[in-house]
């Protein structure tokens, strides 16, 4: 892991930056290039004008670890309200939701109760529901509540983290129970024990992954801006001859329209990560810490505004 990333990463797990970093101006600034804005309807306009291109939308209210019962109540309700929003004015947005903003830190059976609350709502609207995945604490009983939820309410599916060594082993038992997986590389600070800490060492293992997920999986979303890989993930797609509507790639808002455009071109299916709400600051320092080219990308952003 890069000396860049691992502090950017420390700097979003810190609980005093949490505070003071979004009063910044010019952090408040920047996080504008990964968001398009605070509040539902900032997220609502921004997935409607991506639907004319031919581009899908997932959405999430950013916050997590939330350790108030009534916070993690009040965080459902306002799921529940956007999935009916979303379905009133016919827009193609899917939810996704971490765990920990549902009251998971508090007991799991309070968190599935809420998350089962959200499938149910989507499943009779029509959506899909995809679960986030968090630190490495949390991966086993993310899993376990996302078995449970699928098992009632099939539209559902998770994230996986490529960096994590168990990732591998998790991916093919989902896949046997025909659960939809979205890949990730993985953007939080995980010890050298559990996770791999070098570039090439995820890659390959994205790769590996992305493979298994396209020949087995049940309609997987390849999550990346890494030009390489979604070459890799075109010609392997080619190769074993899997059409192109049984798969998508998923990018994050505000990053590389260029390529969501090209890959559109192309006949393939984009879906754009669209977050939106007051807690984005960890958010937005886990992207700065992705690739050292989002910082570049923010600077020069920020200088052309001066």
């Amino acid at each position: 892991m890069s000396v860049m990333r691992s502090v950017l990463l420390a700097i979003s797990e810190n609980r005093w930056m949490r505070e003071q970093g979004p009063r910044l101006w010019f952090v408040r600034r920047a996080a504008r290039k990964f968001m398009p804005g605070e509040a539902f309807d900032d997220m609502l306009r921004a997935a409607g004008e991506l639907r004319p291109r031919g581009i899908d939308a997932v959405f999430t209210r950013l916050g997590e670890n939330v350790t108030d019962a009534a916070e993690a109540s009040a965080v459902t309700r306002h799921y529940l309200e956007v999935l009916n929003a979303i379905a009133a004015k016919g827009i193609r947005c899917e939810p996704s939701i971490k765990l920990t903003q549902l009251g998971l830190d508090l007991g799991a059976e309070q968190a599935y109760a809420n998350l089962r609350a959200l499938a149910e709502r989507a499943h009779a609207t029509g959506n899909y529901l995809w679960v986030d995945m968090e630190q490495t604490s949390y991966v086993d009983v993310t899993l376990d509540l996302t078995r449970r939820v699928k098992a009632e309410f099939p539209r559902t599916g998770v994230c996986l983290q490529a960096y994590l060594y168990r990732t591998e082993a998790d991916l093919k038992g989902l896949i046997d129970q025909g659960i939809g997986v979205r890949l990730v590389k993985g953007a939080y600070k995980e010890p050298r024990a559990v996770a791999h800490q070098g570039k090439a060492d995820v890659d390959a293992a994205f790769v590996r992954m992305m493979r298994t997920l396209l020949a087995d999986g049940t309609y997987p979303a390849i999550a990346t801006h890494d030009e390489a890989i979604i070459e890799q993930t075109k010609r392997f797609a080619g190769e074993r001859g899997i059409a192109k509507d049984r798969f998508e790639f998923q990018l994050l808002y505000g990053i590389r329209r260029d390529l969501q455009t090209s890959l559109l071109a192309e006949g393939y299916r984009v879906r754009v990560y669209v977050p939106f709400g007051r807690e984005w600051f960890p958010y937005f320092m886990r992207r700065l810490g992705e690739r050292p080219a989002n910082v570049g990308f923010v600077l020069k952003g920020l200088l052309s505004e001066r």
